[in-house]
């Protein structure tokens, strides 16, 4: 009996293997399906434009704009912080750093092609804190859409979010922190409102 007992589990399992219905663990559900790349691209806050250096600090106004990338990010599960070696773009990409305990890594703005390449081998989820010329232009290389050009002297409020799955890329365009616009927002409070809707329909 034992021996037929042994016989039956033996046959039990064969099916099992061969019709490929061993549970896999978590790890194995990953295999073969990439983690998608999701990359946030900004241009750093604003810089001090009264005492002209190559190398600008951030005004108190780009300090608080650094402060609110963070806050906006800090449910993103960033775990890369890129920043070219400035110190209006490392101080921008500081908050962010620091919130999740990453060290910034540098990067030159001569160099997008290779931090591009860099960013699909790793994957992940990274910040870029970039320039108002290179943030597009990396956009544009990872295969993005840019938009329209940044406005050098007062745009400091763009925020790109890439996401790469295999040969898919979405790119969507926000603004983040205080606005750099002039303009009114063309959305009308009238336009927000929800048309009413039974409760068995949302059901």
């Amino acid at each position: 009996m034992a021996k037929l007992r042994n016989l039956k589990f033996l046959l039990v399992f064969i099916v099992i293997v061969s019709s490929g219905c061993i549970p896999e663990t978590k790890e194995g559900a990953k295999q073969g399906v990439p983690d998608p790349l999701v990359i946030f691209l900004v241009r750093h806050a604003e810089k001090d434009e009264v005492n002209m250096e190559k190398d600008s600090r951030l005004t108190e106004e780009g300090y608080i704009r650094a402060a609110e990338l963070a806050r906006t990010l800090a449910d993103a599960e960033i775990g890369f912080v890129h920043s070219t070696d400035y110190i209006r773009t490392r101080n921008t990409a500081a908050p962010v750093a620091e919130l999740f305990g990453l060290e910034i890594e540098l990067y030159s703005k001569s160099d997008l092609h290779e931090l591009a390449d860099a960013m699909k081998a790793l994957g992940g989820r990274h910040l870029v804190v970039g320039h108002s010329k290179t943030t597009p232009a990396l956009v544009e290389i990872l295969g993005g859409k840019p938009g329209v050009p940044i406005v050098e002297s007062t745009e400091y409020d763009r925020l790109y979010i890439l996401t790469i799955v295999n040969d898919e890329i979405s790119t969507v365009l926000l603004r983040y922190g205080k606005s750099c616009s002039s303009e009114p927002s063309r959305i009308s409070a009238s336009s927000l409102l929800v048309p009413h809707t039974s409760g068995s329909a949302l059901n």
